[in-house]
């Protein structure tokens, strides 16, 4: 049966509240931290939209304050699920903000799953939002998305194979240097800025590489920064012949 939740989550970022406002709020700067293609129209009433992988979801905006409060909500299914996000900024001295998310709605009959999946999924997500104002600011990146079936390879050995083609070790810790030329691709020279068990996010002087490999699948969200910007296609589609090539189906 359907289940209600909300999640909370504060966390300080080294950037001014336009630069965050503007970060949360527009469509180039959310999909320069978060996931899919971003689309915001910026007035209560508006509609924010994603689109990951050919799945487009769409919201209302229901609060739009600049530089304070932003806010959207889905329409409720059938079912009674919807989500909505809330988004509060806070400007603090020495040019510094504080961010407050809260994320909740209903979810459907597997919600402990769910719930579990956001719960671990959002620390992950705003710790990229701090690498991209901390690192990137006032640049807005190109969001590249590809996603791979796993099937029943257990997770150890889909683990085990994406950690070897990025030349790290099993288990590396955040911090730890990446130098990996995957074919057809530009090399990543960079950092281990996030590892845990699910997932994997490089720093380079030109990009977030974030690499997730939950149960059953194998996806990618880059945010590339390069100037010339890429072709999002074509960069899409050459990592995702590089993740078929990675674990063929």
């Amino acid at each position: 049966m359907p289940h209600p939740f909300e999640l909370e989550f504060e966390l300080a970022l080294p950037a001014d509240p336009e630069q965050v406002w503007e970060a949360i709020a527009t469509g180039p700067g959310i999909d320069s931290w978060f996931m899919g293609l971003n689309e915001v129209d910026p007035r209560v009433g508006g509609t924010a939209a994603m689109e990951t992988g050919g799945h487009r979801e769409t919201a209302t905006v229901t609060a739009y304050e600049p530089g304070k409060r932003f806010a959207t909500r889905t329409e409720p299914g059938p079912d009674g699920r919807f989500t909505a996000f809330e988004y509060l900024v806070e400007g603090r001295d020495g040019g510094s903000t504080v961010l407050r998310v809260v994320h909740s709605g209903v979810l459907g009959d597997d919600w402990a799953d769910e719930y579990d999946a956001l719960r671990s999924g959002w620390p992950f997500h705003l710790h990229t939002l701090r690498e991209y104002l901390a690192h990137f600011a006032g640049r807005t990146a190109v969001p590249v998305f590809a996603v791979q079936p796993t099937a029943d390879r257990p997770a150890g050995a889909v683990r085990a194979a994406l950690t070897a083609a990025l030349g790290l070790p099993a288990d590396p810790p955040a911090g730890a240097r990446v130098h990996a030329e995957p074919a057809g691709l530009p090399p990543l020279d960079g950092e281990l800025v996030w590892s845990d068990g699910e997932r994997f996010e490089v720093r380079t002087a030109d990009g977030l590489y974030a690499f997730l490999h939950p149960p059953g699948v194998l996806l990618l969200f880059h945010h590339l920064f390069a100037e010339p910007a890429p072709d999002p296609a074509a960069a899409g589609a050459a990592w995702q012949h590089w993740l078929s090539a990675l674990l063929p189906a």
